[in-house]
Order: C-alpha cells, then structure tokens, then sequence
C-alpha cells in the first residue's frame, strides 16, 4: 500500500543521502523528527529547512511560493498520519 505523499518522502530520503539540496530533501528534512520517531530512516537532515524550502519556492515563482509551500507541508502531514496509523 502506498501511503499519501510517499513519492516526496522516498525522493528527499534519497536526496538527503546524496546530499542534494531539493524540495523533497527539505520536506523530509522539515518532517524528520516525526518520520524518525515513526521509524523512518532519515539521513542527516538540512539545517533551516522551513526558510530554505520557502526561498526555493520563492525563487522558481515567488506569487505562488507562499501557496506552494503550504501545499508540500500538507502533503507530508499527510503521510505522517498514515504512517501513524500503520504503525499502531
């Protein structure tokens, strides 16, 4: 079963390995306190996710970075609540 938003998950697990600064790496990286407690295996994370993950956003289209932002963090949310679920 694949859990909601477990594309982004997967992709900045790998990125973070690789050490790519992404969108995803930065999602993941805002999420890795809770993905670890519910067992995820998370590399080291980016320091100042929030604010880099913004100007990211902010720079490929600033008007919609605001909107877009929200939108990854809802997706993550997301996948934390299934994965909560699952592991119960």
């Amino acid at each position: 079963m694949q859990l909601p938003g477990a594309d982004l998950v997967e992709q900045g697990i790998s990125d973070l390995r690789a050490r790519r600064e992404t969108k995803e790496a930065l999602l993941v990286s805002i999420g890795s306190p809770r993905l670890r407690m519910l067992g995820v295996d998370v590399p080291q994370p980016i320091a100042q996710p929030e604010h880099r993950l913004y100007e990211l956003l902010a720079r490929e289209d600033v008007d919609a970075a605001h909107g877009r932002y929200n939108a990854l963090v809802r997706r993550l949310v997301s996948y934390e609540r299934a994965a909560a679920v699952l592991a119960c």
